[in-house]
């Protein structure tokens, strides 16, 4: 198997990244990621991120940025991120406004698409971040199949989260499947074999994670992403379980 680079979101250290933004990243390399999503950047200009990263042998694994903020600021966006060498930016939320029934989602979606034109032509690339309320139904047809099926392939790709799949009711390796060859990112989650079905450290819970590698590996994701929303225990020690379990597995 080929090894696909593991990154870790720094959304789950977010509240150690804004008491010490670099020295969390410090902490993320030693426990040994491969890079990083962005969540924020630290109030650090691009080239003094590109530095900090570069130092510390992270790649930067792309960044989270918001629907409105590439409506209002894109090419701000584009800057910072060439600057980073960072080639994907995924949009990680969308708020109630913009997914109201269908005709909402296939709005969205040709924002999505323009967009995602706009990027590509700079050399980058839009995905689309994934929660469970996607797998609401319009007229039989899950919100995130119509989002898909309503924007250029090319232009908007696929951030699959693997938990928030598996909590909308779907199983997320076909899910990976289903959108082979537009899947370049995957969010590699783990949820606990309890009734709340809570967020859990990847290899200590439920996902088949051996067969999520499988599948993005034939699906040609170029980053395996480890996120936990909430963590029980320290957040460092949580992503470095994490890291550990999966080369336990031989994944990392």
């Amino acid at each position: 198997m080929v090894k696909i680079p593991i990154g870790l979101q720094m959304f789950t250290l977010r509240d150690e990244a804004g008491k010490d933004f670099a020295g969390t990243l410090k902490a993320v390399s030693e426990i040994g990621y491969d890079g990083v999503e962005l969540a924020g950047d630290g109030g650090l200009s691009a080239k003094e991120l590109k530095k900090l990263l570069d130092d510390l042998g992270l790649a930067c694994a792309g960044a989270h940025e918001g629907l409105e903020k590439l409506e209002t600021s894109l090419n701000a966006v584009v800057d910072f991120h060439k600057e980073l060498n960072s080639k994907f930016i995924a949009i990680p939320f969308l708020g109630e406004e913009r997914r109201k029934g269908a005709e909402g989602w296939k709005k969205t979606a040709g924002i999505m698409t323009e967009i995602g034109h706009k990027l590509r032509e700079e050399g980058l690339q839009l995905c689309y971040h994934n929660h469970a309320f996607e797998f609401e139904k319009f007229d039989g047809q899950y919100a995130l199949d119509i989002l898909y099926e309503n924007t250029d392939a090319e232009a908007v790709q696929a951030e699959l989260d693997t938990y928030w799949v598996k909590y909308g009711g779907e199983d997320p390796i076909e899910y990976i499947e289903k959108l082979e060859h537009r899947v370049p990112l995957i969010h590699l989650k783990d949820m606990a074999a309890t009734e709340d079905r809570t967020f859990a450290e990847v290899g200590e819970g439920t996902l088949d994670i051996q067969g999520i590698f499988n599948a993005a590996e034939k699906a040609h994701a170029r980053w395996m992403i480890v996120e936990q929303d909430s963590c029980k225990r320290p957040p460092l020690e949580s992503v470095k379980i994490s890291l550990d379990n999966l080369k336990k597995m031989g994944l990392a």
